[in-house]
């Protein structure tokens, strides 16, 4: 049995979430040059997808054109794999969103295609697996997150696949938590209706992947998952280097690993630098709490989070259920306020009908320091600071905001420094902090966060986020601005997660009714209208 074992590496799949699926012609060509002298079955390039939003790069779309341009080293087998929700809700049809992805084997570089589905997908892709067998392609499916399902689920899903023409049914440790005892649970789960080959796609979020795959590998699994380095979504996967040394010995193979560790330290490590995947005990306890890994890994790409930020949204989803990542999950996971609002100060008391100017931390404020300080000093808006944000000079702001109490705990020492008022939701927030303010002058403006919702009360706002930047826009609404400028709100990449979030933050408050017109006078990739300072000298 231990001779059958295959192994697929899924490294340019499951590592493209880190790089947006983007990388280069030479590493790809050296990397697959190496995987042909390993005891690696299959390559499985990337994910076959009909969403064309933002960039990505070609291992996110793997067509047979790309594939084409590759120096594919003979005898070396190629797989992609495609998301079960794409094809299940393509509005002309399963059948139809197959036939726009894949032609005929015969005519295509590839040869494995495998289904990622969750268990409530998996019914209604398993008639995909019959059209890809169809078309001559060996077919894989992929049940993710199985590991908190019950016996009766599992057996279901197994009764299905035995229905139906599969070549391997592979499960997933996507929440990294599994233990060896439970794998071999699942198997037998798996085993009391499915007789076909098994594979097993483990994560390591809890150091166990290694320990996993060799537990499934000893109850009959044939088809085992591994990255370079453990590249992959969240903490990574099991390690092609570590499991090809294991894989040679149980074959009884002879192995030359020396090139892979050159394509290792040539390409993966200068990666791993940037994008940090790997265990921490972040991931762990994400992992314990069965909380799905990508929350961990926003949170580490965004310099918003902190240790003590990370470990808040970590405590909050074990309770509240984080198997299922989505940004507005992480924002609730964010909000610290559970509290009724109140608040003990209205901002009509300083804006009442001026023209307000917020300003923001990105580079554009700095850059054009000199021109928002003279527009200030010939129009003079009510100026609002973020946080201890010192993109423009200290002079020129009436107050600041803050409103995460975790930042503002971190900032009470500038905070005490600089000379404007505090506008923070004081008697919302842990005694703790308000004595380290002790002798600031604070504003008790109170926030409530609701999802997709702005309203604004004489002494608090409801904001969907707890983003300073939402309550800045509470407070310059509450207090009846007659306009709100906005400056050093540059934004981010396009396919950064925090685009996207403050996009629909922009979004919300704009068709909130009675609100002031936002105009950017700094550039801005925010979808908000926009004008030049220079025009307003």
């Amino acid at each position: 049995m231990k001779n059958e074992i295959k192994l697929i590496d899924c490294t340019l799949r499951d590592g493209g979430y880190y790089n947006s699926w983007d990388f280069s012609s030479e590493l790809i060509n050296d990397y697959l040059q190496v995987m042909s002298e390993l005891p690696v079955d299959y390559v499985e390039l990337g994910f076959r997808s009909l969403k064309l939003d933002g960039f990505k790069g070609g291992c996110a779309y793997t067509t047979d054109k790309f594939i084409n341009q590759l120096n594919v080293p003979n005898g070396l087998k190629l797989g992609a794999m495609i998301n079960a929700s794409e094809i299940v809700n393509d509005n002309q049809g399963l059948s139809f969103a197959l036939s726009k992805l894949f032609k005929p084997a015969k005519e295509s570089p590839l040869t494995l295609v495998r289904i990622a589905c969750h268990m409530y997908e998996f019914e209604n892709a398993l008639p995909a697996c019959l059209w890809l067998k169809d078309m001559g392609y060996e077919v894989g499916i992929n049940i993710m997150q199985i590991s908190e399902s019950t016996k009766e689920e599992i057996e279901k899903i197994a009764c299905l696949a035995s229905k139906y023409s599969i070549d391997v049914l592979y499960f997933a440790d996507s929440l990294g938590n599994m233990s060896p005892q439970r794998t071999s649970e699942i198997i037998n789960n798996i085993r009391s209706y499915w007789n076909g080959p098994l594979g097993i796609h483990t994560h390591d979020n809890m150091g166990r992947a290694m320990d996993n795959s060799l537990q499934a590998i000893s109850d009959g699994v044939t088809w085992v998952d591994s990255t370079v380095t453990g590249m992959g979504r969240g903490p990574g996967n099991l390690q092609t280097e570590y499991l090809v040394i294991e894989i040679s010995n149980m074959k009884q193979i002879p192995i030359n690993i020396k090139p892979l560790l050159s394509i290792i330290n040539k390409y993966f490590k200068p990666l791993k630098k940037i994008y940090e995947w790997g265990m921490n005990p972040y991931y762990y306890l994400s992992g314990k709490n069965s909380i799905h890994p990508t929350f961990v890994q926003v949170m580490l790409s965004d310099p918003r989070y902190d240790e003590e930020d990370i470990l808040t949204v970590i405590n909050n989803l074990s309770k509240t259920g984080g198997q299922k990542f989505s940004l507005q999950t992480l924002e609730s996971g964010r909000n610290f306020y559970k509290d009724k609002p109140h608040g003990t100060w209205s901002p009509l008391s300083l804006i009442q009908s001026r023209e307000v100017l917020i300003i923001g931390a990105g580079i554009s404020a700095s850059r054009h320091k000199r021109a928002l300080e003279n527009f200030i000093k010939n129009s003079n808006p009510f100026v609002i600071g973020l946080n201890t944000n010192d993109s423009i000079s200290d002079d020129f702001i009436d107050i600041r905001a803050a409103s995460h109490p975790i930042r503002i705990l971190s900032d009470c020492s500038t905070h005490l420094s600089l000379s404007q008022p505090l506008v923070i939701p004081a008697s919302m927030l842990p005694q703790k902090i308000l004595s380290s303010l002790k002798g600031k002058k604070l504003f008790d403006y109170g926030i409530d966060v609701q999802p997709d919702k702005f309203n604004f009360n004489e002494f608090y706002c409801t904001v969907p986020s707890a983003l300073v930047l939402a309550y800045a826009l509470g407070i310059a609404a509450s207090g009846k601005a007659s306009r709100i400028l906005l400056a050093g709100f540059d934004g981010y990449n396009s396919d950064d997660p925090r685009t996207f979030e403050v996009d629909k933050l922009f979004n919300i408050f704009q068709k909130t009714n009675n609100v002031p017109p936002l105009i950017s006078i700094t550039k801005t990739c925010y979808k908000i209208d926009s004008n030049s300072v220079y025009s307003m000298l």
